[in-house]
This record gives structure tokens, C-alpha cells and sequence, in this order.
């Protein structure tokens, strides 16, 4: 076994601080430190790393604890254990080698939380694939981008849910790709009974694999290298172009293994109710990946996210552990004063996304009947976690804090020019650790604007650290939304909004919104003062084209911006300009919008 060390160099540090990973909640190594200390810290584990991929965790974990529960998905009334996954995975895995995909190939995976979205992702890390994750909302014009950027040779599927025809989008892909050889997709893998044109069945490739078949995937892992690439996540930017992060086996089996282990998970079944979209970090590496290196159960209630199933879920299967955003937990605690069900204890409530308010934190512990209530903060770029809730803080902290740095992880804040600020003291967050993504996908240059060549990653994020080694998020230095847990970046919807006939120019901003925390809102500069755009319109006109939780909530047609004397735009002055157009909106809240 291999054991990676983090290096601990950095330039610029008069002080290092070697926080204990038993202490650094409660006591840190600084009371004896001038008042002007560096924020620098560099918490260092209790254990080394573990050198395997996800194939070889997923063998090992199936192998010590066969017959726990590993999936249990409410809806569609399946029931699997770490051995039937195992089994299932290697079969899909052959399946997908024998359908004429190689090992390194890209595959999808474009779909809502049901069972084979969790044993797809396994069956590829099995068969030496990409697993490459698409947000289940994404329209034609989204996806095609991905597919054409990171040359997915393969996307498994549902045929359909709800309004998104899945399938018929894939079929009209398709058929753009046998009148256009630059498009990689060469196979649709759709899970359905019916035998449609031009795609496989899921069901199909599972059972037409043999034993020798098996066999080979078994032997296959030895030769998959844990640092080699195994997820890639879509992140936008602030250009409004999607960026690909790539992420290794190392980070994800290691970034499971920590956030699971902070939660005592080695020590304790956690039977985790999944609310949060497998697509997501929060799906991929703290809930798929904190299961698979700690033998826990994932309740997947339903395939979107639905608070009456949810509780069911909670209620039915025992759960001890419920993950979510705010939002998903403001809706859960509505629903269950309507309700009143009769719930078990719930050792842990997790939540990521959001800091959560004091009343929300009272309101899971008294409706929900939750003993701990737990944050954790990452970015895409991190495979997850960079700070969580340490198991036996206060319930109060996640009110102001995101928690205690993580284990193996170095951390600064840095001033515009570079310089580490003092603790206490706001800046931008920067990290450097195993758990930073390889690179952007054949981005060399946005790459190097974010991992520096000595890999300090910057996050983008406004951030102080605190001398017990606790972080704060103070702001956004990059222009996002955060509605209800997905990040959205405004560029991307206003060069859309512009290319309306009648849009002279277009800028989007995130406004204060009590449950989802912000919404979308366009203001909107047009051709023809006599022909005003009504939010209808503009939701008519990125139907189909935008994800639907980036399609604004509001629409203003407006004169002017405020802009500097140089001509830049001032966002941060909108909700102030424009007060007496959001007066029943924000309700007098007047919130800097952070640039």
C-alpha cells in the first residue's frame, strides 16, 4: 500500500500551525502567537491516506460487510445489499467493455436519483471508465455541449420523467451524430422495458454478461490506477461556459472516507436518507462514496426530490441520518407540521449549500426530531469537503460557521495581492490538499487562473478563518447565485436573454429569497421602449433551452444600469436602484449583491 503525504511548504508563512485532529474544534496551537498570526492552517490526519480505487473500495467494502444494505430505493421498491451491488456492478461493467467501450472512455450518466444511477457509477469505476455526471434538468443545447466537450462516448438514461423526454433528446442526438461524424455519443443506454430505435437497454447489457465475463472485471482492477481520472463535474464559470473538473479515484475514495469518519460512521450504521441529486458532489462523493468506505445504507425516497416521500422514507427504512440543503429541509419541516408522522431519532441532520438560520436549526431538531444538525463546505473543485461540523459541536455553530477544516488539508486566506491575511481577517479562501480536481478538461489556461503551480487552489470564495480552525463564508468573490443549493452563474443566462430580438441588453442577479435563500432575477434594457418583456416571455423563450432553475423568477424592463465612469456594470448597486421594483419582493431587505 502506497500512503500519500501532504507537503506542508508554503511560501509567505512565518508561522505554520499542526492543528491535532482530536482538538482543533476546542483548543488550538496559537495561545502563545503574536495577535497579526498568518491565516494558514494545515490540519493533518490521524491515519494515512488510502491508496485504492473506487472499484477496489466497492470489492473491499462488499467483502467485509456482504449482506448490509447499501441501496434502498423507496419508490421504485428495490432493496440491495453491498454484495448484490457488487455482483450487478460487475455485470453492467462487462456489459458496457462488451458494448465496445474501452477502458478511459467517457461515459454519462444524465438522470434523477433512482437505483441504477448508484450502481452505473460503480459499474464504470469497475470497467476503468470516466463517469462523467450531467444534471438531470439540462436541455439539448446544455447537453450537447458537454457530450461534445469532454467526448462522452455513451449516456445511460430513463427513457422519461416527468416533462423531460430523456430518451427522445438522446434519439435526436443520435441522429445529429449520423449526419455529423465530429460527435463522439455512439451509444444511448435507456432504462426501460420497451426496445426503442437506436438505443440500448440497460437490462440488456446486465444480462448478457457471462461469468468469465466477471472474472475479467475482477482481474481488471489491478490495473486501474487510483490517481487516474474517474468523475469529471460540469462547473460554470463566470464566462458563462461550462468547465469540466476532473476528479480522481484517490480524492473520491479519500474525501468519502474523512467526511464519513468526522460522522463516526466507521463506527456506527448510518442509514442515510438521500435527499440531495446524486449528479451533485453532495451526491457523488458525501453520500455514494461516504457509503461505499463506510458500509452505509443510501434511502433514496424518490427520484426527485418530494418532502411527503422523504418523511415516508425516514419513517419506513429507520433512518438515522438525513442529508439536504436549507431549502429541502425548510420544505421538510412544512410538510411534517402538516403531517405530524411519527419519526426516529435522527443522529445526524446534514446540511451543505447554505449556512442555515437559528430558527431552521430549532425547527430540525424539533420536528424532524434530529440530535445533531451538521454542515459541511466544499466546492466541485474539492470533490466536496473542504470544512465540516465536527460530530460534538454545538448545534449553534453551523449558524455562523462552516465548520473545522477537514483532515489532509492545508488552508489561507490571501488578500488581492496575494498576501496571507491575519486571522479573523476576510480574504480570499485558498487550498491545497489531495482533494483538488486534476485539472479542467482540456483547459489548460482557465485551469492555471485556479490551481497555481504549486496546487494552491483558489476557490473564488470571500472566507475567514479563525484561530480554532473554524471557517466562515463571508461573501462571494465570483458572481454566483446560490438558489436552493445549485450554483448559478448570471453570464451564462444573460448571453442567452441577449440574443432575444427585442433585448438590447440583459444583466442577472441573485435577490434574497426567504426559502431558497436567492432567486433569479433579470433586469432587462429593450429595443423597443413600446414592447416592454413580461416574465412570460422571457420564460417562453429559455424554455427548453436553460435548465429550469435558471430561467429568472423575475423580469424588469429597465432605462439604465448603474455603471461606473468607466462604463462597467455595478451590480452591487441594484437592489438599491431598483428598490421600488423590488419593494414587495425583498420586503426592504437591502442586501449588497457581492461582484
Amino acid at each position: 500500500m502506497r500512503f500519500l503525504r501532504i507537503n506542508s511548504i508554503t511560501s509567505g508563512v512565518a508561522r505554520r500551525i499542526f492543528v491535532s485532529s482530536t482538538t482543533a474544534h476546542r483548543k488550538c496551537s496559537t495561545q502563545h502567537q503574536p495577535q497579526e498570526t498568518p491565516s494558514y492552517i494545515h490540519r493533518t490526519g490521524s491515519e494515512p491516506l488510502k491508496y485504492y480505487s473506487v472499484g477496489q473500495c466497492m470489492k473491499l467494502t462488499a467483502n467485509k460487510y456482504p449482506d448490509r444494505d447499501f441501496i434502498i430505493s423507496c419508490d421504485e421498491k428495490i432493496r440491495l445489499t453491498f454484495e448484490e451491488a457488487l455482483r450487478k456492478s460487475d455485470k453492467l461493467a462487462a456489459g458496457l467493455l462488451n458494448a465496445g467501450l474501452q477502458k478511459g472512455d467517457t461515459v454519462g450518466i444524465w438522470s434523477p436519483n433512482y437505483e441504477f444511477w448508484i450502481i452505473s457509477m460503480i459499474a464504470m469505476a469497475r470497467a476503468g471508465l470516466v463517469c462523467v455526471t450531467l444534471n438531470p434538468a439540462y436541455q439539448l443545447p446544455e447537453l450537447d455541449y458537454c457530450i461534445k466537450k469532454v467526448g462522452i462516448k455513451a449516456i445511460i438514461a430513463p427513457e422519461e420523467f416527468r416533462k423531460q423526454k430523456f430518451y427522445e433528446m438522446l434519439k435526436a442526438l443520435v441522429a445529429d451524430t449520423k449526419n455529423n461524424s465530429s460527435s463522439p455519443l455512439r451509444h444511448i443506454i435507456i432504462n426501460s422495458d420497451k426496445n426503442l430505435s437506436d438505443a440500448l437497454r440497460y437490462d440488456d447489457l446486465l444480462n448478457y454478461s457471462s461469468e468469465s465475463d466477471l472474472s475479467a472485471i475482477d482481474k481488471l482492477q489491478s490495473t486501474i490506477s487510483p490517481e487516474s481520472c474517474f468523475n469529471i463535474q460540469f462547473t460554470s464559470g463566470t464566462t458563462g461556459r461550462s468547465k469540466a473538473a476532473r476528479v480522481s479515484h484517490f480524492s473520491l475514495v479519500n474525501c468519502g472516507y474523512e467526511i464519513g469518519k468526522r460522522y463516526d460512521f466507521h463506527n456506527n450504521y448510518a442509514r442515510i436518507c438521500v435527499n440531495n441529486p446524486l449528479f451533485h458532489a453532495y451526491g457523488t462523493s458525501i453520500s455514494i462514496l461516504v457509503a461505499l468506505t463506510h458500509g452505509s445504507a443510501l434511502i433514496l425516497p424518490a427520484p426527485h426530490f418530494t418532502p411527503e416521500l422523504s418523511l415516508r422514507a425516514l419513517r419506513d427504512e429507520n433512518a438515522n441520518v438525513v442529508y439536504g440543503t436549507p431549502t429541502m429541509f425548510v420544505d421538510l419541516i412544512a410538510k411534517q407540521k402538516e403531517m405530524n408522522m411519527k419519526l426516529p431519532k435522527i443522529d445526524i441532520a446534514n446540511t451543505a449549500g447554505a449556512i442555515c438560520t437559528p430558527q431552521l436549526v430549532k425547527d430540525i431538531e424539533k420536528h424532524l426530531n434530529a440530535e445533531k444538525v451538521r454542515s459541511i463546505y466544499g466546492l466541485t473543485e474539492t470533490t466536496s469537503a473542504v470544512f465540516q461540523s465536527m460530530l460534538d459541536d454545538h448545534n449553534e455553530n453551523i449558524q455562523s460557521t462552516v465548520g473545522a477544516l477537514c483532515d489532509h488539508v492545508e488552508a489561507k486566506v490571501i488578500d488581492e495581492n496575494g498576501n496571507i491575511v491575519p486571522f479573523g481577517q476576510p480574504g480570499e479562501l485558498c487550498i491545497r490538499s489531495y482533494l483538488t480536481l486534476m485539472d479542467y478538461f482540456d483547459d489548460e489556461g482557465k485551469t492555471k487562473e485556479v490551481l497555481s503551480a504549486d496546487k494552491w487552489l483558489r476557490t473564488g470564495d470571500q472566507f475567514v478563518i479563525h484561530e480554532n480552525g473554524y471557517g466562515q463564508i463571508v461573501g462571494r468573490l465570483k458572481e454566483m447565485i446560490i438558489r436552493g443549493g445549485e450554483n448559478i452563474y448570471p453570464k451564462e443566462i444573460e448571453d442567452f436573454i441577449n440574443t432575444h430580438s427585442n433585448v438590447k441588453e440583459a444583466h442577472v442577479i441573485g435577490i434574497p429569497d426567504e426559502r431558497l435563500g436567492e432567486e433569479v432575477a433579470a433586469f432587462i434594457r429593450v429595443n423597443d421602449e413600446s414592447k416592454p418583456l413580461t416574465k412570460e416571455e422571457i420564460h417562453e423563450f429559455c424554455k427548453g433551452k436553460l435548465a429550469h432553475f435558471k430561467i429568472p423568477k423575475y423580469v424588469f424592463t429597465v432605462d439604465e444600469f448603474p455603471r461606473t465612469v468607466s462604463g462597467k456594470i455595478q451590480k452591487f448597486k441594484f437592489l438599491d436602484v431598483y428598490s421600488h421594483l423590488l419593494d414587495d419582493i425583498v420586503k426592504g431587505k437591502r442586501e449588497k449583491v457581492q461582484n
